[in-house]
């Protein structure tokens, strides 16, 4: 044992602790109760840790006694603790867990709850509830004793700048065999989280399901159990009320909305286990993290064993709850859930589960559809491009902005399919009303097909990929060739625009090639255009221009050439074979081109060169 070990050490917080600190000090949110319930939850995962280790190592139990929970309120030293047997923390444990958050987005949280009205779903969704005991307390103190272990620490801190770490007295050390004991020194406005009645309700609201005892142990009279410590996912849905599952859902979700989808259900057979899962209502902020880390926990005999098994795609990791097998082992190990088959049957069964619920949903409740809908849809897209074998499902389930309105299906799109429409026609960019704009709609305009308009970023990967749907296949009308004169024009007078005069088509694309040399693939007759101009699209057999854009920004893939489709009818387009002056013939050439990629968003090549040619086209015309 070092000198460093036995002295009191003062260390400062790493800079987002100070922040969020700063920010739990001096904010004033609506609701405090959530300190209690995230110190409870804390405690509660201290003892699924030490339940755990103990499957391989008896001895870390000891003589703790049985896994569970203490609150005792101290009126007279206006301190309130909550302890548990759990698994403890060393020294520098307690560093490592008090002094730091070690997650990627802190900042991003940070920001988000500086933004916040009330950071109350934020706090408990990160993962830094402990840090809410701020709200009211002064002084934190921390007592631990790592299970097998004979050294017992304290942490201390006002909330300030930093911590203080040092040996335990005999007296902390002499009471507390193995696990925690936070000490939370009220503030004078925190005071009524003394009263017996108000530390009930709270429990009673958000942490009844906890799975080991609550013992209140009140100034007068003998501590009692204030919780059912039940395994709610074990219980008949017959017993249970909306009540009771909203309240689950809020403790396994450390959520504050209600759940959007409830699915609760025990498979029996080969393998047996029980499910519990809710679709949240509202967006966490980490969703799209890059690792789209699932959030279902793992129990095997109502013993927890992680939160990190993947009992979910990647698509679906917005839902949140537990599946508790009666059947693996209770000692898997990491490599083991990797490559469990009974585990990895149960991950194909679920997730057919929840698919096949989000689609009784949405035909049975669609309010509530709507919700998962709006918040989730993007992610649920990108199953479309992963999930082979439930790609139908999810484009059933998909909903999609169209030309005729909001939140349709496919199979509305299909049920309103023009005379001699085969496919379904969609279009990808990075807004709605950027698209709804963009001129390569009008052919399907003019004859009343409804498009679907795709502006999630997922939706230039899941659409690079040959689909269909109930026979339809999708067809992007910005990309290969595009024949519609089978579907009947809605409008007379874009039928009358046949018989205006074109441009030749051969000395058009010659003169209009030789101007744009290399800027482009080729130069083709455009069939998707009724009066813009000129558009640019890709080849049939290489990415989309949306996909080719997202990949260029992240570095990846090669950019290639467009192609500029013209419209031989369009004024701009029959002056190039009448223009006299080569300069004016490259003027114009160059302008379908770059007029092109400003309607797609993009920036010409030389803006300066741009503006200057757009000035002498506009000078020439007014006789300049």
């Amino acid at each position: 044992m070092t000198t460093s070990d036995t002295a009191v050490h003062t260390q400062p917080f790493q800079a987002e602790v100070s922040e969020l600190l700063h920010l739990m000090v001096h904010s004033v949110y609506s609701e405090t109760d959530i300190f209690l319930r995230e110190l409870i939850s804390n405690a509660s995962d201290a003892c699924d840790k030490l339940r755990y280790e103990a499957i391989a190592s008896p001895a870390l139990l000891g003589e703790g006694g049985a896994l569970k929970i203490r609150i005792t309120p101290n009126k007279t030293a206006k301190t309130l603790t909550i302890a548990d047997n759990g698994i403890g923390m060393e020294r520098q444990e307690l560093i490592d867990h008090l002094g730091t958050i070690a997650r990627s987005g802190t900042k991003a949280f940070v920001s988000k709850l500086k933004e916040a009205k009330d950071g109350l779903g934020l706090i408990g969704q990160f993962g830094v509830g402990f840090y809410s005991a701020f709200m009211v307390a002064e002084k934190i103190v921390v007592i631990s004793r790592r299970a097998g272990e004979s050294d017992v620490w304290t942490w201390t801190s006002s909330g300030g700048s930093g911590f203080e770490i040092a040996r335990a007295s005999d007296e902390e050390a002499a009471r507390l065999t193995r696990g925690t004991e936070i000490v939370l020194h009220l503030k004078d406005d925190s005071k009524k989280y003394l009263e017996t009645y108000e530390i009930e309700r709270i429990v009673t609201a958000y942490s009844d399901n906890i799975l080991f005892p609550i013992e209140l142990v009140p100034e007068e009279g003998e501590p009692r159990q204030i919780n059912s410590a039940s395994a709610l996912w074990q219980r008949s849905k017959s017993e249970l009320t909306a009540d009771d599952y909203k309240k689950a859902y809020q403790q396994i979700a450390s959520a504050f909305d209600d759940p959007a989808m409830t699915l609760h259900y025990r498979a029996e057979g080969r393998y047996s286990y029980a499910v519990l899962l809710f679709a949240p209502s509202t967006k966490p902020f980490d969703l799209f993290e890059p690792n789209r880390k699932g959030r279902v926990k793992l129990y095997v005999r109502r013993v927890f064993i992680t939160d990190d098994a993947d009992l979910l795609p990647g698509y679906l990791r917005f839902v949140r709850g537990v599946v508790d097998s009666e059947d693996l082992p209770l000692n898997i190990s990491r490599e083991m859930l990797q490559n469990n088959p009974q585990l990895a049957q149960i991950r194909k069964a679920v997730a057919t589960r929840v698919v096949s619920e989000l689609e009784s949903l949405a035909d049975k409740d669609p309010e509530n559809f709507a919700k998962i809908w709006d918040a989730f849809g993007a992610v649920l897209k990108e199953g479309i491009y992963e999930d082979f074998e439930r790609r139908e499902k999810l484009l059933s389930l998909s909903r999609f902005t169209t030309t005729s309105g909001e939140k349709r299906s496919l199979k509305q799109v299909i049920a309103d399919f023009k005379p001699n429409q085969t496919e379904i026609y969609y279009l990808v960019g990075d807004s709605i009303e950027r698209l709804k704009s963009n001129p390569r709609l009008e052919a399907a305009t003019a004859r009343g097909i409804e498009v679907l308009l795709l502006s999630d970023p997922v939706d230039a990967f899941w659409t690079s990929m040959p689909s269909d749907f109930e026979g339809k296949p999708l067809k992007s009308l910005s990309q290969g060739d595009l024949n519609l004169d089978l579907i009947p024009r809605i409008d007379d007078k874009d039928e009358a625009k046949k018989d205006e005069p074109a441009a030749d088509e051969a000395a058009t694309i010659a003169v209009i090639k030789a101007a744009l040399g290399e800027r482009v693939s080729d130069v083709k007759v455009s069939t998707r255009l009724t009066s813009s101009a000129s558009c640019l699209v890709a080849d049939s057999q290489g990415p989309s221009r949306e996909l080719e854009r997202i990949l260029s920004q992240q570095n990846r893939g090669m950019k290639t050439k467009p192609i500029l489709e013209i419209n031989l009818r369009h004024p701009l387009v029959t002056a190039v074979t009448k223009a006299q002056a080569s300069t004016v013939v490259d003027d114009i050439s160059l302008l379908l081109l770059e007029q092109a990629q400003i309607l797609d968003g993009e920036l010409p090549e030389d803006p300066a060169a741009f503006a200057a040619r757009l000035n002498r086209l506009v000078l020439q015309g007014l006789g300049g």
